[in-house]
């Protein structure tokens, strides 16, 4: 798959997803009912993050025993992450930087992936590798709407899914930007609500927000 291919194939995934949850799984067992509780709630589109040391194995088990999620892994940071995360076989990656191996390590692969960008530099350096589909990150802090506006001027063919600082009470309002794609946060899965194994709470949560946003 080219990299032209993997970025249109990566917006149609984030456009079918509207809204991703950000999930930072601390124990394993947590990690199939989350799936499952997110799926019923409408979202089947998943970044586990590589902040915790059972990421991959939970993203393995997500995958095997609840098909209906669509995978992804976040947080990727360098290319032995990249590795590692393209042998697992999941449907996209995603970084919340970039840097020139990060970014070689991504057009010599066929997974679909998504740089992490808040700066004109970061995004003309991910165009330069033929990626035009990006994280905005952190969104709120970067400037917000109006930062991602200022941005999509000199760059308007520039896709993006902007996470960091976005939540149920402003989802709708970064969906509306024609250069959005999709949303990304954790408020869909609160940690305190996966520690307390609060699944039906987690899928109240989705489901609130999924009718919100079809509504919006």
């Amino acid at each position: 798959m080219t990299t032209s291919a993997q970025q249109n194939h990566l917006v149609a995934l984030f456009k079918a997803a509207t809204v991703i949850p950000v999930l930072t799984i601390e124990r394993i067992q947590d990690a199939v009912p989350l799936a499952r509780a997110l799926v019923a709630g409408g979202v089947r589109t998943l970044e586990v993050t590589l902040r915790t040391p059972v990421a991959i194995e939970a993203a393995r088990a997500m995958m095997a025993e609840v098909p209906e999620a669509v995978v992804g892994i976040g947080t990727i940071l360098n290319p032995a992450d990249f590795t590692r995360v393209e042998k697992l076989g999941v449907a996209f990656g995603i970084s919340p930087g970039l840097t020139p191996d990060l970014l070689k390590a991504a057009t010599d692969s066929s997974l679909p992936f998504a740089p992490g960008i808040a700066t004109a530099s970061e995004l003309m350096m991910a165009l330069s590798y033929g990626f035009d589909v990006a994280k905005f990150f952190p969104a709120e802090q970067a400037g917000g709407i109006k930062g991602l506006r200022a941005l999509g001027g000199p760059f308007p063919n520039l896709r993006f899914c902007p996470t960091g600082g976005i939540g149920e009470a402003n989802a709708a309002t970064w969906l509306a930007e024609p250069n959005v794609v999709a949303v990304g946060g954790s408020w869909l899965c609160p940690p305190a609500e996966i520690r307390a194994g609060n699944w039906a709470g987690i899928t109240a949560i989705c489901e609130r927000t999924v009718k919100a946003l079809k509504a919006a």
